[in-house]
């Protein structure tokens, strides 16, 4: 296993090959500094490290059947969104990294990153995402906000007082926009294509905008219009091939972000897309998440950890050639085959963030 300051170079390296001219350089030294904060924060910003060492950490796990699946899953990876009838929708929603590889990671990586944001019983943890992800395998479906876990609901609406915050740092001179050079043509292309009125791309006030952990050093920009009396955004970014398949085992380097979030299995945001390198989306108070500096308990309660764990069998649910593979091998396994390997995770990224913090 490679040098943790090796790997790094290795990864910044390949990002500077596939970007050019258009990498951000600054945002990788912000990256670089969140990567030191926490070692939830290491692994959610290194997932490409996850891919290289994940199978040696846990070599058993390298035959189990694989499925298409979400990889870069952590407790922030799950938030709302509005589906095409306008529901509020709950699950994961950052497909960036998805890939065919072996069905329990997704699991393994979850319950690896709530042991690192201060999780403090293995047991308790993958006990919750086991039991929610057979009962997702049984019977996927979507979390709609509506009539049912109104408790989550509440949770992820914002007060009026966050929801004008959340504008404010969208408006010119806002927290949320970043000063830099203007966006190559074909990102102003694709929003003016995602906006619901027709506008060229001169005409757009598009603006750079550096969110996320993994994703920085990725060029990022948002467009904003006042349409029908109030605001929309969209915004669109660089999305690359899995490092499933170019740090780790997997071999196919095709991007399978659409695919995974488009499932049938899944109720999607009508606005999101992915094409060209580029993944498109709406943004919006409504589409949100809670992070663990926030609401580390909420996302850590055995009804959430259930919620996160139906989720991702939801999303492998949706790999219809596969699914019945991965329902047979959930079926053979003890309910604390989890654990282990969620321990074992946890101290090889803890490993990694001492050598480099």
């Amino acid at each position: 296993m490679s040098d943790i300051h090796e790997s790094i170079q290795r990864y910044e390296g390949w990002l500077r090959a596939q970007l050019g001219d258009d990498i951000i350089e600054k945002d990788l030294v912000r990256k670089r500094a969140k990567m030191a904060k926490t070692a939830f924060v290491f692994l959610r910003a290194t997932y490409w490290r996850w891919a290289e060492t994940i199978l040696a950490v846990c070599p058993d796990l390298a035959d189990a059947p694989p499925v298409l699946a979400i990889g870069d899953t952590h407790l922030e990876n799950f938030g709302t969104w509005r589906d095409a009838e306008g529901r509020l929708v709950w699950g994961a929603n950052d497909f960036d990294d998805a890939a065919v590889m072996p069905w329990p990671l997704d699991l393994v990586r979850l319950a690896a990153s709530a042991l690192l944001a201060g999780g403090e019983s293995a047991e308790d943890i993958c006990d919750a995402l086991w039991d929610g992800y057979l009962a997702g395998l049984a019977r996927p479906h979507p979390l709609i906000l509506e009539r049912e876990h109104r408790w989550l609901r509440r949770e992820m609406m914002l007060p009026e007082k966050e929801r004008a915050d959340w504008w404010r740092k969208l408006a010119p001179g806002g927290k949320a926009r970043k000063a830099g050079a203007a966006a190559p043509e074909r990102f102003h292309a694709a929003l003016a294509a995602a906006l619901p009125v027709a506008a060229s791309g001169s005409e757009l006030p598009i603006f750079a905008r550096t969110a996320g952990t993994g994703s920085l050093g990725k060029p990022r920009y948002t467009a904003q219009i006042a349409w029908l009396g109030g605001p929309v955004v969209r915004e669109v970014k660089t999305i690359l091939p899995s490092a499933w398949a170019v740090f780790g085992p997997g071999s196919d380097a095709t991007i399978r972000a659409g695919t995974i979030a488009h499932a049938e299995t899944r109720a999607v945001d009508p606005h999101y897309r992915v094409e060209d390198g580029l993944v498109v989306r709406r943004l919006s108070p409504n589409s949100r998440k809670i992070e663990v500096k926030d609401a580390g308990a909420v996302l850590m309660s055995a009804e959430m950890l259930r919620l996160m764990g139906r989720e991702i069998a939801t999303c492998h649910a949706g790999d219809a050639l596969r699914r019945d593979a991965v329902r047979a091998d959930a079926a053979q396994r003890t309910s604390g085959w989890l654990r282990g390997h969620a321990r074992a995770a946890a101290k090889a990224v803890k490993h990694d963030y001492k050598a480099f913090a």
